[in-house]
């Protein structure tokens, strides 16, 4: 349960969150932990009690947990849950949401309705594909796995490994077929995740690089080759886009991604609103560019900043070093930063081996770290990159030394 600070007498006014996802519940939790005193209220569109997405990959899924809600008592801490309420419109000059069930009022409002998976088009009407990302989701797919069927899995991300991992774990055949001629081709440069893709066949499941979907048939998916693989299971996981088609004519500025374009303070173009987790992005100062971060940590770390915006006593600014994490085919995989932006790159340890990194540096300073079963690398790597320390690239290089032991 949150440590609450007493409410103060003179912070008042209606707070509504839309989304009821980690970004949203962390917004309510964060603005009672630094003693807001108006009414909170927090909008979601599934009837489940608030949860925790990382779980249904994994636990949820594989029938060792029968849930992820949150451990907090909403009750307690002020907060007014309407759950199994889909909000559809934003009207700002009334300040008002409007709903199924009726219009909600506002004086602050926070969008954090995150991202919703891209589907796999003509797959609507057919039976047996599945999705990833929602509590319903999981437990659609876990008699799949009790069953073992035969499974394939399209895009081989984040979420495709995970899946695949879990699919592997529970006996199921699986074959995952990516578009692109390697894994996580769109989050890491080639060189780096090449080496991934041994994973797959060291963990019994067969990875088809440059495979189009030519279309889903009941029972099997056809490539563009002519190749049909059964398929007693089809699980998509090609992606998510902000999930922000409700705030269409609503004057609140969207990106390239059609996510919520929020500022420094994570504030909208809309005065009064505010945007945080996977429907948004920021601007970096660290980095020098907009990000947006599809992850976890992103969720935990934002409503901090939003929740002391909206109470007003001391602004803040939103520029993390990003990190995420990933379990799949028995490896605990840790990335932190952004590397887009490097000029090189240093390994550490060999990776065809179980534990190794690769370490992204800009004139001289880290700025991201990968990290496959070398947990300290990332937590050193973490605190270098917020510190913005310059490192020895040579030091860097000997998997021996500890990662902070290459400062210059």
């Amino acid at each position: 349960m949150p440590k609450v600070i007493p409410v103060s007498e003179q912070q008042s006014g209606k707070v509504v969150i839309v989304g009821a996802g980690m970004a949203g519940v962390q917004t309510a939790v964060a603005l009672r932990e630094q003693g807001f005193g108006g009414t909170v209220t927090l909008i979601g569109a599934e009837s489940h009690q608030p949860y925790d997405r990382p779980p249904l990959s994994k636990a949820v899924l594989l029938g060792k947990a029968e849930g992820s809600a949150f451990d907090i008592d909403f009750e307690a801490l002020g907060v007014t849950l309407e759950l199994g309420r889909e909000v559809t419109g934003l009207r700002p000059g009334d300040r008002e949401l409007d709903t199924a069930q009726g219009p909600v009022p506002y004086d602050v409002l926070v969008v954090a309705t995150g991202a919703e998976p891209v589907r796999l088009p003509g797959t609507e009407a057919v039976p047996g594909v599945h999705l990833l990302r929602t509590l319903d989701d999981a437990e659609r797919l876990r008699p799949v796995l009790a069953e073992q069927h035969d499974v394939v899995v399209v895009g081989a991300g984040w979420i495709g490994a995970e899946f695949a991992t879990a699919a592997r774990e529970a006996g199921c055949r699986v074959t995952v077929v990516e578009a692109a001629e390697r894994p996580l081709a769109g989050a890491l440069p080639a060189e780096v995740a090449a080496p991934m893709a041994a994973w797959y066949a060291d963990a019994g499941a067969q990875l088809r690089t440059r495979a189009r979907v030519e279309r889903v048939e009941p029972g099997a998916v056809v490539l563009d080759d002519g190749t049909r693989l059964p398929a007693g299971a089809v699980v998509v996981g090609i992606g998510a886009r902000p999930a922000t088609r409700w705030l269409a004519g609503s004057g609140v500025e969207l990106g390239a991604h059609r996510e919520v374009v929020a500022d420094e303070r994570l504030r909208t173009s809309v005065p009064g609103v505010y945007a945080v987790g996977d429907c948004s992005s920021f601007p970096s100062a660290r980095y020098g560019q907009r990000l947006m971060v599809h992850h976890w940590d992103n969720a935990l770390q934002g409503p901090r900043t939003v929740a002391a915006n909206i109470i007003g006593e001391t602004p803040a600014v939103y520029d993390p070093v990003p990190y995420f994490w990933s379990e799949q085919f028995g490896r605990f995989v840790q990335y932190v930063g952004h590397h887009e932006s490097a000029d090189t790159a240093v390994w550490r340890g060999d990776p065809a081996g179980a534990a190794w990194s690769v370490c992204w540096l800009r004139d001289g300073a880290l700025v991201a770290v990968l990290a496959v079963g070398k947990p300290r690398d990332l937590a050193q790597g973490r605190k270098l990159i917020e510190a913005g320390t310059p490192l020895n690239a040579d030091q860097l290089a000997d998997p021996a030394r500890p990662l902070k032991s290459a400062v210059a």
